[in-house]
C-alpha cells in the first residue's frame, strides 16, 4: 500500500532537498516548549514516569559477562547479506535484536506504550497529524558519530523507498514526509492520523547516512547494499560471521545507551553466538549435547517425547511452560470466499463441524481458538453491550442472527467418537439444506452434478499432514474430497499473494493491544481485491468496514473494546474460517546456567527478530550467566 519515497542518489542534491524541507516547515513547526513527553500510550497514561530507573521485568544489577549460544530461530539456515531491510536474500538472525535500534521501544508489561530510546522526547499533535522526535544528545553509532536528524531522515527515506522490503515500506506509506527541523529534531507528517502510524514511526530502525556512502558523496543503491555492515547504534557489533554456519555479536564497550531506563538491566552477555542447524531433529540432539543454551519448542509431540531424559531429571536442563498475557491472533483454516463453493454460510458451518480438534490435541498443550482476539479482554463476552449494539444494529439484516447472541464457541467432541458422529450428521443436514446431496457414486454433488472437491494449500515443509489425513477421513464420510497440495515456499507465497487457493492456514498477529491497521488488511473490503494484501478470505462486508473504522477512531478504551468485540462476533459467526488453535504459553527449555529477573513480563517471546509489532525477546535480552560452576553437557 506504499507510495514510495525515492532515495536520492546524489548526496549534495539530497542535502539541498532536506534543507528546503526544513525551511518550508519552519513556520509551522510545533512550539518546542509544550507537549513534549518521554512516553506515549494509546489509551491512558504510561506506567513508567519520565526519568524512571528501569523496567520492572529486568534486574538493573544483573552482572555482565559470558557467552549466550543460540540456534537459528526460524527457517534461515544461512545468510547472504548484512542488509536487514531488503527483499532479496537473507540477513543473519539477531540483527534486529542486538545491533539495530529504533526511535522508541515498547514496554512489555502494559498494552501498547512506547518509550524514547534514540528519541529523548516526542511530541504528538492532538489530531495525530504529526509526531516530532527530539534525539538523545548522547546517542551515537558504533563508529562514534552522533545520531542526528539527518540520519533518521536517511533511514526513513531508505526504508520507505522502492528498494526496501514491503514489510517496512508498506507501513511507512502512512507517512507523508519526514522534515528535519534541526540537528536533533525531526517531524513526521502523517497521512493516516492513527495510533498505528505513530507506533510505526516510533519503531523506525535508524542507521547512519554513511552506510553505503561513496567517496564522491553518492550512495550505493539501497538494495545493492549487501555485505557492508550497517553502521548502527545498538549494544552489539558483528564479530565473526560465517554465512553457512552462524554469526557472533560482540558487546560494544562504548554503547551509548547502557545507563538509560529503557536499557538498564538488558544485554548482559559479552557475546551472543547463533549457529545454524538444517534439521529440527539435528537441532534437538545438538541442544541435548549443549551446543546451544535456550530453545523454544513449537511441537507438542517433541515437547512431550524429545525434551526429557537424564539431563532433565538431574536438573542440568530445565523445562518450563510459561504463561503469557499476550493476546493470541486467530489461527485458522481460511476459506477463500472468492470460490463459489464457499459462498453459502451453511456450507462453511458444515465444514467446521467436521474438524475434530479435541482428538488431534492429544497432548492438551493447545487451546481451541474461538475468537479473533484469544487470550485477551477484546474477545466477545456475554451478550453484546450497548456500545457493541450501536455498531451492529444498522447492519442487522445482513448479519447472521447469532451475532446478536452469546459469543461463538467452536464445536468440539471432547475426543468422543459419538460426539463427532453427531457433528457430522448436523453437517450433512446443513449441506443438504444448501443443495448438496450424496449421489449414487457416494460423492457429494450439487444440482449441476458438480462434486464437492477443494484443495488445501500448504508450503512444502508442512508437517501437519497426519492431522489433515484425519480430517480428510471425516470429509469423505460426507462425500467431500479435500486434496492436500504441498508446494515449495516461493510458489506458496506467490499463490497467497494472488489469492489463488481454496483453503490455507493463516496465523493472525499476536498483540498487547489489537492494531486496527492489521485488521484493515485482514478484513477490510478495500484489501480484498488488492493482490499481495492480507484479506485472504476475500471478506467484503459493510458491517466489518464500519466496525474497523470504529476501532481506528476510538478515543477511549471502552469504545475500542466494544469495536473489537463487535468485529469478533461478526467474523466468528460468519464462518469465514475453520478455527484451529492458540497457545497462551511459551514452551522453553534451557541449560541450567542462567539467573533471571524476579518479575516476568506478560508480553514476551523467547527469540525472534523483532519488527514493529513483535514482543520483547525476554530471556535472551534480560537473563544472565549465574555465578559458580556451570552444568556439564
Amino acid at each position: 500500500m506504499l507510495l514510495s519515497l525515492a532515495l536520492a542518489l546524489v548526496f549534495a542534491t539530497l542535502a539541498t532537498a532536506r534543507a528546503a524541507d526544513a525551511a518550508a516547515a519552519a513556520a509551522s513547526a510545533p512550539v518546542a516548549s509544550a507537549g513534549w513527553v518521554t512516553a506515549y500510550a494509546v489509551f491512558g497514561e504510561p506506567k513508567y514516569p519520565s526519568g524512571f530507573d528501569h523496567f520492572d521485568y529486568v534486574d538493573p544489577a544483573a552482572p555482565k559477562g559470558g557467552t549466550l549460544h543460540l540456534r537459528n530461530p526460524d527457517r534461515r539456515t544461512s545468510f547472504d547479506k548484512f542488509n536487514y531491510f531488503t527483499v532479496k536474500g537473507s540477513a543473519p538472525a539477531g540483527m534486529g535484536i542486538f545491533m539495530l535500534e529504533t526511535l522508541t521501544v515498547r514496554s512489555a508489561d502494559e498494552p501498547r506504550t512506547m518509550y524514547g530510546l534514540l528519541a529523548q522526547e516526542m511530541r504528538v499533535e492532538p489530531d495525530k497529524s504529526a509526531i516530532t522526535f527530539r534525539l538523545n544528545p548522547n546517542a551515537h553509532f558504533s563508529n562514534g558519530d552522533p545520531v542526528t536528524a539527518e540520519d533518521v531522515k536517511y533511514s526513513f527515506d531508505s526504508l520507505a523507498g522502492k528498494y526496501a522490503s514491503p514489510s517496512y515500506s508498506s507501513g511507512l506509506a502512512s507517512v507523508k514526509r519526514a522534515v528535519v527541523l534541526d540537528a536533533r529534531t525531526i517531524r513526521f507528517d502523517l497521512i493516516d492520523k492513527t495510533s498505528d502510524t505513530l507506533f510505526t514511526v516510533g519503531g523506525l530502525f535508524v542507521f547512519s547516512h554513511k552506510w553505503g556512502l561513496q567517496p564522491d558523496g553518492t550512495h550505493t543503491r539501497f538494495d545493492q547494499l549487501v555485505w557492508q555492515k550497517p553502521i548502527a547504534s545498538g549494544p552489539y557489533t558483528i564479530g565473526v560471521a560465517e554465512p553457512d554456519r552462524g554469526i557472533e555479536f560482540v558487546r560494544d564497550p562504548h554503547y551509548w545507551g547502557r545507563h538509560l531506563g529503557v536499557r538498564r538491566g538488558f544485554f548482559n552477555f559479552d557475546r551472543v553466538v547463533y549457529r545454524f542447524f538444517l534439521d529440527e531433529d539435528v537441532a534437538t540432539e545438538a541442544f541435548k549435547a549443549g551446543d546451544f543454551d535456550i530453545t523454544k519448542v513449537y511441537s507438542a509431540r517433541n515437547w512431550v517425547r524429545q525434551y526429557r531424559g537424564a539431563k532433565w531429571n538431574d536438573g542440568r536442563i530445565i523445562k518450563r511452560v510459561i504463561q503469557l498475557g499476550t493476546g493470541q491472533g486467530l489461527q485458522s483454516y481460511e476459506l477463500n470466499l472468492r470460490r463459489p463453493i464457499f459462498q453459502d454460510i451453511r456450507v462453511r458451518q458444515a465444514l467446521g463441524l467436521t474438524f475434530d480438534f479435541d482428538t488431534l490435541n492429544r497432548y492438551k498443550l493447545y487451546k481451541r481458538a474461538s475468537s479473533v482476539f484469544n487470550n485477551s479482554p477484546f474477545a466477545a463476552q456475554g451478550l453484546p453491550s450497548p456500545g457493541e449494539l450501536k455498531l451492529l444494529e444498522p447492519y442487522r439484516k445482513e448479519l447472521p442472527p447469532a451475532v446478536f447472541g452469546p459469543p461463538f464457541v467452536a464445536p468440539g467432541t471432547g475426543g468422543d467418537p459419538r460426539a463427532l458422529r453427531r457433528n457430522l450428521l448436523q453437517a450433512r443436514a446443513l449441506l443438504e439444506a444448501a443443495g448438496w446431496h450424496i449421489a449414487a457414486d457416494g460423492r457429494l454433488r450439487n444440482a449441476k452434478g458438480e462434486a464437492f472437491d477443494f484443495e488445501y494449500l500448504a508450503p512444502g515443509d508442512s508437517k501437519d499432514n497426519a492431522g489433515l489425513a484425519a480430517w480428510q477421513h471425516n470429509f469423505r464420510k460426507l462425500g467431500i474430497e479435500m486434496n492436500i497440495r504441498n508446494v515449495d515456499f516461493a510458489l506458496y507465497q506467490r499463490r497467497l499473494n494472488d489469492y489463488d487457493f481454496d483453503m490455507v492456514t493463516i496465523v493472525e498477529p499476536s498483540f498487547t493491544l489489537p492494531s486496527p491497521g492489521d485488521y484493515l488488511q485482514l478484513y477490510g473490503s478495500a484489501s480484498a481485491d488488492q493482490k499481495g494484501n492480507g484479506n485472504y478470505r476475500g471478506v467484503k462486508s459493510a458491517a466489518v468496514d464500519h466496525v474497523l473504522a470504529a476501532m481506528s477512531n476510538a478515543t477511549t478504551l471502552q469504545d475500542f473494546r466494544d469495536a473489537c468485540r463487535a468485529l469478533d462476533r461478526i467474523v466468528m459467526w460468519s464462518y469465514w474460517q475453520v478455527p484451529e488453535l492458540y497457545s497462551n504459553t511459551e514452551l522453553i527449555s534451557y541449560w541450567n546456567k542462567f539467573d533471571m529477573p524476579a518479575h516476568q513480563p506478560p508480553y514476551f517471546t523467547t527469540d525472534l527478530a523483532p519488527d514493529v509489532d513483535s514482543q520483547l525477546p525476554w530471556p535472551i535480552t534480560t537473563w544472565w550467566i549465574k555465578p559458580g560452576p556451570l552444568p556439564r553437557p
